[in-house]
């Protein structure tokens, strides 16, 4: 078998060099390297071809249905119906675990066929991440995650009344959805389409879905930077392992996300200046892994492409608050290297996102500007995860342990690929500076109490590649170093991707018990709602539970303790005289808690152990307030005012 036998166990074969001389030799120069590299990828494939039954070839589809059969025997046996204090770790059976690993050996064996086979690693990337996010698709018969059913209210309310209203003031801060309509206005025409009663349907496919669009746009980017498949597709895994920060729910922020990589992956490929790449494709100069930089373009076919992504950030701009900051943030750290020194395209998405808060989000923004003499420059407030205690339980505290570990995992092996392979570094620029330019959000604002975990939602791309050039050495290199670094990967690579399955497992699944509620606790909440009177004070200990926003705009909301741990403390000691003092005069007023906020509100550190318990007794036994329900999964009481007990149905 001829010398192509390495690109086939080690990844993709570089390309030849590619004398460039100015740009005459640019525009020259590219098409016939970009065909001969073509011509020898194309024969170094067909010379390792391998027939499916060859031992090499089943080695790397094996994996696929002995997973999937080890996932389908797991699934029903799954118990998310009596989830603990460890959420469904300790409810996944053992066949689950064993699909995962099974999973995770079959890609590190066909990634060494990546070069000439990469649908083998695309496979398995789709594999696990199907592996790790269907089971709450295919088995819960709730809406996952309070805010997904918080966003599917704001779909029914945009269906029924036809229009958004962004500079009518709602209770909770609701009224910000209607200032960014853009994502609930493309659910709205989804339930329309697909004919079914609500986003519900297919709100928990979510995660799927998106994870499904988001893994050509990797490709794409990644692919800009490496013409190693080994590398791109141990990215990409790494990717999904380490998006454990929720965010990919039915949400304009995932939606968002998804076209924020989009509008990068244009321009890390379409935006580069001319005369400034040449170096970039030198092969001589490159280290062995890196693609050539792609082909310069003129001023007017830069213009051309802003006015294509115009569309896309604008729908960016309708449908989230913090990701078109962290779209020009993002295009502002690329303005850092003459190669995308584009002020033109920066300059578009800044007019379009100032045009847009001061119309459309004009209430929110002002109110938001006038918020940073508080929260500006203070590093720690703004980058502490959530307002209020710590964590507690083993589930939220091991949760907490392995967001750290994970951060400090993909840090490590980022930061050692960095000072490792700087020549890598020099191609892959743009991909460091968009991991460290949501950096300075953390002296702005802190988001609600969750900006530390959007800086690291949008670090993740860059940080995942160069995460996966530490443990894939560059294929074609030679040299004792490289020998090192090729037995070394042998064994830090599985290790690697076997920790980060471990962090992403309990991350992502360790407080389900917040996130999943039985239909029992929804109808209870239903029915607190059809008591209480349009215009009455509804009252929970937090808007983590199912139902919490039904019919969100004819009600008052107070989530009494969403607020610091001493408030909470002063609040136990007469809870029923402080609810009782926070309602306004002539108010009717509901109090509904569920089992549901009784695993949030002692597992974020709202309240402290025994804390729910505590205040729950205290006002069934206070006259200040009346049961007017209760079962097992939890009780709903009414603010006793005689006149106003005519209300109750």
């Amino acid at each position: 078998m001829p010398a192509p036998a390495t690109e086939g166990t080690e990844g993709s074969a570089p390309p030849p060099a590619e004398p460039e001389k100015g740009e005459k030799g640019e525009a020259a120069g590219r098409p016939l390297g970009a065909a001969a590299a073509a011509s020898t990828a194309s024969a170094a494939s067909a010379s390792v071809r391998l027939p499916l039954l060859h031992p090499q070839a089943v080695l790397s589809w094996l994996p696929l249905p002995a997973a999937a059969a080890l996932w389908t025997y797991a699934l029903p046996r799954i118990g998310f119906r009596d989830i603990g204090d460890y959420g469904l770790l300790d409810r996944f059976p053992v066949a689950y675990y064993a699909a995962l690993a099974v999973l995770t050996a079959g890609f590190v064996v066909a990634l060494r066929r990546a070069g000439t086979a990469p649908w083998w690693p695309a496979t398995y990337s789709v594999a696990m991440l199907v592996a790790l996010k269907a089971p709450p698709a295919v088995l819960y018969d709730s809406v996952r995650y309070a805010w997904a059913a918080k966003h599917d209210e704001v779909i029914t309310r945009l269906l029924a009344e036809g229009t958004v209203h962004p500079y009518t003031e709602l209770s909770g801060g609701m009224g910000a959805y209607d200032q960014w309509p853009g994502f609930f206005a493309l659910n709205a025409a989804l339930v329309r389409a697909f004919g079914v009663d609500g986003a519900a349907a297919y709100i928990n496919w979510a995660a799927v879905a998106l994870g499904v669009l988001m893994l050509p746009v990797l490709v794409l980017i990644y692919r800009t930077f490496t013409d190693d498949w080994r590398l791109v597709w141990t990215g990409v895994w790494i990717f999904q392992l380490a998006n454990w920060v929720g965010q990919d729910y039915l949400s304009p922020q995932g939606f968002s996300y998804l076209l924020y990589l989009t509008v990068f992956a244009v321009v890390v490929r379409h935006f580069v200046r001319p005369g400034t790449a040449g170096p970039l494709r030198d092969r001589a100069r490159l280290d062995p892994a890196a693609a050539p930089a792609p082909p310069s373009s003129d001023r007017r076919q830069r213009a051309f492409a802003v006015l294509l992504l115009v569309p896309l950030i604008a729908t960016i701009n309708a449908s989230h608050q913090l990701t078109p900051v962290m779209l020009c943030a993002t295009l502002a750290a690329l303005c850092l290297t003459r190669r995308y020194r584009n002020l033109g395209l920066l300059a578009v998405a800044g007019l379009i996102m100032l045009a847009w808060d001061l119309t459309m989000g004009r209430p929110l923004f002002l109110e938001t500007l006038s918020s940073l003499r508080e929260s500006a420059g203070d590093l720690l407030g703004n980058s502490r995860a959530g307002y209020a205690g710590e964590p507690t339980g083993p589930g939220p505290e091991l949760v907490g342990a392995a967001n750290i570990l994970m951060v400090l995992v993909l840090a490590a092996l980022a930061g050692t690929a960095v000072l490792a392979r700087r020549r890598l570094v020099r191609t892959a620029l743009p991909l460091l500076l968009a991991s460290a330019a949501p950096l300075p959000m953390f002296a702005v604002n802190d988001y609600g109490g969750e900006m530390l975990f959007r800086v690291y939602l949008f670090g993740l791309p860059g940080t995942a590649f160069f995460a996966a050039a530490a443990l894939v050495p560059a294929a074609g290199a030679t040299g004792k170093a490289w020998r090192a670094a090729r037995r070394t990967s042998a064994v830090a690579l599985p290790v690697a991707l076997v920790a980060l399955l471990a962090g992403f497992l309990p991350s992502y699944y360790g407080k389900e018990g917040m996130h999943y509620a039985p239909p029992g606790e929804l109808a209870l909440v239903r029915r607190a709602y059809d008591r209480a009177p349009e215009g009455a004070l509804i009252m929970a200990t937090t808007g983590s539970f199912p139902g919490a926003y039904t019919r969100y705009a004819h009600y008052e909301r107070w989530f009494f303790t969403e607020q610091e741990v001493p408030e909470n403390l002063r609040m136990l000691r007469d809870p029923a005289r402080y609810l009782a003092d926070g309602i306004p005069e002539g108010r009717p007023a509901y109090v509904i808690l569920t089992a549901t906020q009784k695993k949030a509100v002692i597992g974020e550190g709202y309240l402290p152990p025994g804390g729910f318990t505590t205040l729950r007794d205290a006002l069934a036994r206070s006259p200040l307030f009346r049961v007017v329900e209760e079962n097992a999964h939890g009780v709903v009481l009414v603010h006793v005012r005689p006149r106003f007990l005519t209300h109750e149905r």
